[in-house]
């Protein structure tokens, strides 16, 4: 198939599973402005699954001109499809990649859905892969952007899980602490969160220094994964 054809193909299968009552409740599950076909979750993934199986047979730049062709379109599902496709390449992206899903931030996320997607999918593989590419994320709280604040704390949380980039994580939880946007705020909270399970001495260390003064609603996400006592502890403090 050519690029045009798979994205006939693709809004054609989205437009048949679209329903006008799963519309409304993403209508009114997203406090931003979307676009959506209203199609469920299971059948975006199955779309994706087929549309990754024209996908794989591209060379790297038709492909991604064809994510970058679904993204333009400014709708929901098509926005989550890239991420379901491109998460199914995780193993091969590096720094090229890392600079084009920085790119997407900038220009077409524009919910918390997307910047979740492109966040813990995307730019986590690249971290993995390139560990030092989690330095460009420091820069990136800075941004007037705030999809691009939260992804420079959400990008991390694949690292969190697992043990790694400690320095980095609190590096950006220092950088974000006093930032007021509630969903950069969520972000914020559930990389402190996962962190705690395997880091817990350190995450507890760290808040002592700012739970006084830091945003509540960091507090409360972070304090999720903890014990009784460190909860207790944070949240009274």
């Amino acid at each position: 198939m050519t690029i045009p054809e798979l994205l006939e193909a693709t809004r054609t299968r989205l437009r048949d599973a679209a329903r006008p009552r799963t519309a409304e409740g993403m209508l009114q599950f997203f406090r931003e402005p979307i676009q959506p076909y209203g199609v469920a979750a299971p059948q975006v993934r199955e779309i994706a699954r087929l549309t990754y199986r024209e996908v794989k047979r591209w060379p790297v730049a038709q492909r991604d001109r064809f994510m970058t062709a679904l993204w333009k379109s400014g709708r929901l599902e098509e926005g989550s499809i890239v991420c379901y496709v491109y998460r199914r390449f995780a193993k091969s992206c590096g720094v090229r990649e890392f600079a084009m899903f920085e790119h997407w931030v900038d220009r077409y996320v524009k919910n918390w859905g997307h910047c979740d997607g492109v966040s813990t999918w995307l730019l986590a593989a690249c971290i993995e892969n390139e560990p030092a590419l989690a330095e460009r994320l420091a820069g990136w709280t800075k941004s007037k952007n705030r999809w691009k604040r939260r992804s420079a704390a959400v990008s991390l949380v694949y690292e969190a899980r697992r043990g790694r980039s400690l320095a980095m994580i609190l590096r950006i939880a220092a950088l974000l602490k006093h930032d007021s946007d509630d969903m950069v705020q969520k972000g914020l909270g559930w990389m402190l969160k996962e962190t705690y399970p395997l880091k817990p001495h350190e995450v507890i260390q760290f808040l002592d220094d700012w739970r006084a003064d830091a945003p509540r609603l960091v507090l409360r996400l972070a304090a999720e994964k903890m014990t009784p006592k460190d909860r207790r502890w944070l949240l009274k403090g």
